[in-house]
């Protein structure tokens, strides 16, 4: 945290700093502003507007037919710093240029905490224009959406209609069969932990999923995972940033849940079941990424031999 402070204050008072110390010839005395000042623009300025495309084969015991290729977006926060309707248009461009089977949405979709009664209608107006954004994430098979925690707090009614009305098909604890050639698959989503009409319910989520089809599971947070029965071919989550800032020696040191500190970013193998977390597109609290930038993830999922 402390790297974390210099780096906010270099970026506001490093210019100031620089100067004054430059004019009294005190030139070795710059380098630590100097270099909080470039840790600080970095942070704030650069990092959260940079998108890297990950590419990730995963072979599951679960998965039968032929590879599905998967995109994976989550937490986008719109109306955020750095997550306007213009840059989610362009992340969900960037992400039907990797020519995905299908688009999986794992929520989030609303930047801060406020529920909409308590906001402007400019601000409502922006979140509602970020959504709607997401109708250019295009793939053959569709696009599957669950909702995150910042959904049920900004208002899960107005964020699942806008959902639909960009060709989204939301889940919560619910299951949709998807249809294709070589063999259909299911896709389950699980309501979020924030839930106002209740938790994760992975029984009643896979109820009319008939046994031995293969599964895909949708949640927003990776907590969860060990409720998720091993038959799922895989389990997709966001939430947790990546930590939205890893620091050197010290990791990742603030994490939004109990899962997140223990399923935080990447791939996870427990017990004959895989997550994957992905560290999403945008920020939350603090406007700022470091050493966590924002990125789509292609999930190639595969039987194993």
């Amino acid at each position: 945290m402390l790297i974390l402070l210099a780096a906010w204050l270099g970026a506001f008072l490093g210019p100031v700093a620089a100067c004054g110390l430059w004019r009294r010839g005190w030139r070795l005395r710059l380098l630590p502003p100097a270099i909080a000042y470039g840790l600080g623009a970095w942070a704030v300025l650069i990092e959260p507007q940079l998108l890297v495309v990950r590419h990730v084969t995963i072979q599951s015991p679960g998965w039968t037919g032929p590879p599905v290729r998967l995109g994976v977006l989550s937490d986008i926060h719109a109306g955020s710093p750095h997550m306007s309707p213009e840059r989610v248009a362009k992340v969900a461009a960037r992400l039907t240029a990797e020519r995905p089977d299908l688009v999986l949405l794992l929520g989030d979709y609303a930047g801060r905490a406020e529920p909409a009664s308590l906001r402007r209608e400019a601000d409502r107006s922006t979140v509602l224009r970020g959504v709607a954004a997401l109708t250019g994430a295009r793939a053959p098979l569709g696009q599957v959406a669950v909702l995150g925690n910042h959904d049920w707090w900004y208002g899960a009614g107005e964020i699942t209609t806008a959902l639909r009305r960009a060709g989204v098909t939301p889940l919560d604890n619910d299951a949709v069969r998807i249809a294709r050639p070589g063999g259909a698959f299911w896709i389950a989503g699980l309501a979020d932990m924030d839930s106002f009409a209740g938790g994760p319910d992975p029984a009643r989520t896979l109820a009319n999923v008939p046994p031995g089809e293969p599964v895909i599971v949708l949640a927003h947070e990776p907590d969860s995972w060990p409720t998720v029965p091993a038959r799922a071919a895989l389990t997709l989550a966001g939430h947790t940033h990546c930590g939205q800032v890893r620091l050197p020696l010290l990791g990742r040191p603030i994490l939004p849940s109990p899962g997140s500190r223990r399923w935080s970013c990447g791939r996870y193998d427990e017990g004959g079941r895989i997550l994957y977390v992905t560290g999403g597109v945008g920020t939350s609290v603090l406007p700022l990424r470091f050493g966590a930038p924002p990125e789509i993830v292609i999930v190639t999922l595969r039987g194993r031999p």
